[in-house]
């Protein structure tokens, strides 16, 4: 026998604790992603909407 095979693992050998403690931390930080994801992208639509409006002047400047 080998000395591998004498112990016992900490949380046995694929537990469905642990895979559900994987698959739980999994999907936060797949939830986290996306709320990132989805900030970013109304920051730029934002910073985007008023670089268009400050851009177009109504009327041109009087020069004499």
């Amino acid at each position: 026998m080998s000395k591998t095979d004498d112990k016992p693992e900490a949380g046995g050998n694929g537990s469905w604790a642990a895979k559900a403690a994987l698959a739980g931390a999994g999907a936060a930080i797949g939830s986290a992603a996306i709320a990132a994801a989805l900030l970013y992208a109304s920051q730029r639509k934002d910073r985007a909407d008023k670089a268009k409006a400050a851009v177009t002047p109504t009327l041109p400047p009087e020069t004499d």
